[in-house]
């Protein structure tokens, strides 16, 4: 008897906590609870002296080098760099030699040299004025947006125009002056892709006759469980260094660009 006395002990406490879990007004009505005040809380948006103007601004930079990969590929010489590069290094057969760190490196640094003179007509023209408080932050995008707009008409065929107005339902455009920005960028984008492939081509020929006269060379000696490529790989990287390789690819493509070197 002794040892229900804990149990039912137990029990009722366990009772009484569902009770006030069940009915907590009425257990709590005869409690002289504290009285707890919140804190005030009041939101505020701009300080009326133009910050919001100023967010804004730090807003639009923000998406702008969120967006920068996007603009260097469509917008600059970078996509006929890189693209010739990688025909370069696939004819060459090395592999991964270079790197595409090394590669990519390289061909952002030739897209800042093709880009100069286009980086130094917005500056004159646009950042310079705007930063003496000439013209305003529209007339500054304007100007930046017709020099880029030049480089691209300069490198952009008809042909591709053509056909990006047909895509997207647009009439034909009485000059180039009234070409759309957004219809611009797809077709230089096409246009890069064929004058890069064309470069590629012209660079993977001299290669590719180097393997066609090794691969005939070990028929005629029987080896043909020797792969060429064994063989002729030191060849070709013998035969690209006394040319100065890197030198005619990386001068070529500057000229490609109407550049003089």
């Amino acid at each position: 008897m002794l040892r229900l006395i804990p149990s039912l002990k137990f029990a009722l406490q366990l009772v009484a906590v569902f009770g006030v879990c069940l009915f907590p007004g009425s257990v709590l009505a005869q409690v002289d609870a504290p009285t707890i005040s919140l804190p005030e809380i009041n939101f505020s948006v701009g300080g009326g002296d133009g910050n919001l103007v100023e967010s804004l601004k730090v807003m639009g930079l923000m998406t702008v080098l969120t967006l920068a990969p996007a603009i260097v590929i469509s917008v600059t010489s970078f996509t006929r760099i890189i693209i010739v590069f990688g025909f370069l290094r696939t004819a060459l057969g090395t592999q991964s030699s270079p790197p595409n760190q090394v590669l990519v490196s390289l061909a952002l640094f030739l897209t800042a040299a093709v880009m100069t003179p286009v980086a130094n007509r917005i500056w004159e023209d646009g950042v310079v004025p705007h930063q003496n408080g000439q013209i305003s932050d529209v007339a500054l995008v304007g100007v930046a947006l017709k020099n880029v707009r030049g480089f691209l008409l300069i490198h952009t065929r008809d042909k591709e125009l053509m056909t990006v107005h047909r895509l997207a339902a647009q009439s034909r455009p009485k000059s180039r002056d009234d070409i759309a920005f957004h219809l611009l960028v797809p077709a230089f984008m096409l246009s890069e892709l064929k004058a890069a492939f064309q470069i590629g081509f012209l660079v993977a020929l001299p290669f590719l006759v180097v393997d066609l006269a090794v691969a005939t060379l070990l028929m005629s000696m029987g080896m043909m469980m020797l792969p060429p490529v064994m063989v002729s790989l030191p060849f070709k990287v013998l035969v690209f260094l006394l040319a100065d390789g890197w030198n005619l690819v990386v001068v070529n493509l500057a000229r490609s660009f109407g550049m003089e070197v």
